[in-house]
């Protein structure tokens, strides 16, 4: 599966914006996938995850109740909803699928990634 991030950009503190992730070459309906950013410097962090359905799904604490994970397995595609966008939530954004239906918070879990997509919010 090759997946490719989209939707990033510059956004203002409390903007919004949606990253997409789409997957080509074979569908991902059965894998989980969860979206991870890197700020300059930092470490790769969870952001947000989605089992292969869609019925389960897990954020990081410090995005809880502003971004919202989804997907669209007949268009093999998952979203990341950003809502009150802060300056902390600038990164590279980086869509990632597991090799089974359920993921986890942990980097290790996921072996296919995206090439990610930069997201800058300014305060």
């Amino acid at each position: 599966v090759q997946l490719q991030a989209s939707g990033g950009g510059l956004v203002q503190a409390g903007g919004s914006l949606r990253l997409s992730c789409a997957a080509s070459r074979r569908t991902f309906s059965n894998n989980a996938v969860a979206w991870f950013h890197q700020a300059p410097g930092k470490e790769r962090e969870f952001v947000a995850g989605i089992n292969w359905s869609g019925s389960s799904t897990f954020y990081a604490d410090s995005v809880k109740g502003r971004f919202t994970i989804s997907r669209d397995n007949t268009k093999n595609t998952v979203s990341l909803q950003m809502n009150s966008l802060k300056p902390e939530d600038t990164a590279v954004y980086y869509c990632a699928a597991a090799p089974g239906a359920y993921g986890s918070r942990l980097l290790a879990t996921y072996n296919n990634w995206g090439q990610g997509t930069l997201v800058t919010v300014s305060s």
